[in-house]
């Protein structure tokens, strides 16, 4: 099925459900029968309103009251009152502005108020009931509908904002393994660098080593290229796997100090000594270090290389230099002029200046006399001891992202209020109608004994003493046994004070004369019992 069938099946079956009270009230009975025009016009008014409910919802709100409306001032109906809670229930549910809604009802509020003016009935009771019916047949469904929409938007949202953050997560989560696979990279640099520098020292001193033949020296220069090409390369293939400006990783030296890289360094041929305080235990003193002795056992193998550190009471002095090489019998390897094993990409001397001046330090390289002299100045407070590595975990996701929760409880706050004032508000009306009814019922109890000592020809003023304080505005008159007489004015009493129950009503009628003296009296029964009326007044006469 398309859905434009399926929505046109949807309109017609909720057509048919409102149609079915109007039908049902009118067949059984239950209030007065209508015509037959006035029915049809109240369907077709309700078919209009179902078509126009998606898009016009405040305006097929108004078109469902109309027949309401039409059948009594008060809006208060058994056919439509059904009708008038549905569509103020989808007005709430359909409509995100309220101020149609209000209009709506403000127009239904001021139309059933002008047509209980025209009336010749109490305006007072006709008025608190046709608030009352508005406040609990129309407003307590439109803040059901309303609060059902935010419920079903703030749960859409809901889920909107875990997708959301699910997607965050897994950004994090591959960000912290980019980050995971550029401090390994680092590392790799770090030690297989250092390592292939040693192997390259190493080569070269077996090249320029004494009593070897012209063949072990040509192997060992080449064995020395290699290394030296071998550590170009891991910089290229390293330099891949770091991301592009990203932050030093925060990886400490696997409990290695630098006394023990210098140690290890001088064991593998290096002329390196390590003079002043021992060094700091920290990532940026070792990487200083070790890209200092990896520049001078690549680029000036046999140099001598000394290591000095001070510590001053707010910075730690770190001085690698790196003197002349001292001649040596036999060939002497090339000697370019040192450099960094990389730039640009956060490894070598570059690196190296990026992370001290990072941490609020100097650095300093360059040529000293016929050396090369790297100087790194570091905060006190920028040296921390090393700890150990630990993989990064992304950040704990928020507990309440995007403040979902609150914007659903203050959702549900304001609704909750709405409902608490729409309550106070009905309350107000309810209690006052009632207090307006009894006040109008009670003070127009004509007593059957007063009723059986006014006799017909007595002048209003001497009656007067007899009759109560007021009248009552809706009689049922539909009850009376005869007609009033023409030309008079005929006052209608209740004969008990009973509330919500069926009583007798006593007419007196006078004549419109300067006596104004009474004509006609009758006793009007009630539902029901009017083959028990002539007894009744009989003995009330007695």
């Amino acid at each position: 099925m398309t859905p434009g069938r399926r929505r046109a099946l949807a309109h017609l079956s909720l057509w048919a459900a409102l149609a079915l009270p109007v039908l049902l009230v009118d067949h059984l009975h239950l209030h007065e029968p209508s015509s037959a025009g006035r029915q049809l016009a109240g369907l077709a008014t309700l078919a209009a309103a179902t078509a126009l409910h998606r898009r016009l919802p405040a305006t097929a709100f108004t078109l469902a009251a109309a027949p309401g409306l039409a059948a009594a001032s008060s809006l208060f109906t058994l056919s439509y009152g059904p009708a008038l809670a549905t569509f103020a229930y989808l007005m709430g549910l359909r409509s995100r502005a309220v101020r149609p809604s209000l209009l709506a009802f403000a127009a239904v509020a001021a139309t059933g108020t002008g047509r209980i003016a025209l009336r010749q009935v109490d305006p007072a009771a006709e008025w608190l009931v046709l608030m009352g019916t508005l406040l609990f047949g129309a407003v307590f469904p439109w803040l059901i509908g309303r609060y059902w929409r935010q419920s079903r938007e703030l749960t859409a949202a809901g889920w909107a904002r875990a997708e959301q953050l699910e997607r965050e997560h897994r950004i994090v989560a591959d960000r912290a393994r980019l980050r995971e696979r550029a401090r390994i990279a680092q590392d790799m640099h770090d030690s297989l660098g250092h390592e292939l520098s040693l192997i390259a020292l190493r080569a070269g001193a077996l090249q320029v080593a004494p009593g070897l033949t012209e063949t072990h020296r040509t192997a060992a220069a080449e064995l020395r290229a290699a290394a030296s090409d071998a550590t170009d390369r891991l910089h290229g293939i390293i330099g891949l796997l770091r991301e592009e400006d990203d932050e030093p990783a925060p990886l400490a030296p696997a409990g290695e100090s630098v006394e023990e890289l210098v140690e290890r360094a001088s064991g593998s041929g290096l002329r390196v000594r390590l003079v002043g305080a021992p060094a700091p235990e920290d990532r940026t003193t070792y990487r200083v270090v070790q890209e200092a002795l990896t520049n001078a056992a690549k680029h000036a193998p046999g140099a001598p290389v000394v290591v000095e550190t001070h510590h001053g009471p707010a910075e730690t002095t770190l001085t690698v230099t790196t003197y002349a090489p001292t001649p040596t019998p036999g060939p002497t390897p090339p000697h370019p002029h040192p450099r960094g094993s990389g730039t640009g990409t956060g490894t070598g001397l570059l690196g190296l200046h990026a992370r001290v001046t990072a941490l609020g330090g100097t650095f300093e390289a360059g040529p000293h006399k016929d050396g090369f002299r790297v100087t790194a100045k570091l905060p006190t407070t920028a040296t921390p001891r090393a700890e150990p590595a630990t993989p990064t975990r992304p950040p704990a996701p928020d507990t309440d992202p995007g403040g979902y929760a609150q914007a659903h409880r203050t959702a549900r706050r304001r609704v909750a209020l709405a409902f608490a004032g729409a309550a106070t508000a009905g309350t107000v009306l309810i209690g006052g109608a009632f207090t307006w009814y009894a006040y109008t019922k009670t003070h127009a109890v004509l007593t059957p004994q007063a009723y059986a000592q006014l006799r017909v020809g007595t002048p209003l003023a001497e009656a007067a003493l007899h009759l109560p304080d007021r009248t009552i505005s809706d009689p049922p008159v539909e009850r009376a046994p005869t007609p009033p007489p023409a030309h008079a004015e005929c006052r209608y009493y209740r004969a008990s004070g009973e509330l919500f129950v069926t009583v007798e009503h006593f007419r007196l009628c006078f004549d419109d004369g300067a006596a104004r003296t009474l004509i006609d009296k009758a006793v009007i029964p009630k539902a029901g019992t009017a083959d028990q009326i002539q007894e009744e007044e009989q003995e009330w006469l007695r």
